[in-house]
């Protein structure tokens, strides 16, 4: 069973700040789901795990892990949580570690993309945003704990010892 996990960072730009939703799947370290805007709400995090579930279309009774932010409690999200039906779960109060997976991914991004470039709209970022995690992170990055494979990679091989097991 895979396990989800979901929460946000924010990217500076001259129009102002763009919001990042995105989900990840912990097992094969694939950013699945994703969406961004000018404001974090719970159409936004829900666009990203939409876009999760058509990505992966997890097995009834996946576990969602995320952060306790309002967009994540609130009422719409939870729904599209029971929808799909997966087992919502949350971080404990105040404690980051909880969703650690996903935390590492958004200060990958920040170290390996953001923090060298200076955006001057909130396109320009969106653009380069899908660009990083498209095509560099999950097809070319390598992680260690996939054995140095990229995430694209190391899921293709999953899939095929799957249907051949």
């Amino acid at each position: 069973m895979q396990f989800p996990r979901s929460t946000h960072p924010y990217i500076p730009t001259q129009q102002g700040w763009l919001y990042l939703a995105g989900v990840k799947d912990v097992h094969t370290c694939e950013i699945v789901g994703y969406a961004m805007g000018a404001r974090m709400t719970q159409e936004l995090t829900g666009q990203a795990l939409i876009r999760a579930v058509k990505h992966q279309r997890p097995a009834p009774g996946l576990i969602h892990h995320s952060d306790r932010g309002s967009q994540y409690c609130a009422s719409g999200y939870q729904a599209l949580l029971k929808q799909f039906r997966m087992q919502p779960s949350m971080s404990r109060r105040g404690n980051c570690y909880d969703n650690a997976p996903m935390e590492s991914f958004w200060g990958t991004l920040k170290n390996e993309l953001v923090h060298h470039r200076r955006y001057t709209t909130r396109a320009e970022a969106k653009a380069d945003i899908t660009e990083y995690i498209e095509i560099f992170y999950n097809r070319q990055r390598r992680h260690s704990k996939l054995g140095n494979l990229s995430p694209a990679v190391f899921a293709q091989q999953a899939r095929i010892q799957q249907v051949g097991a």
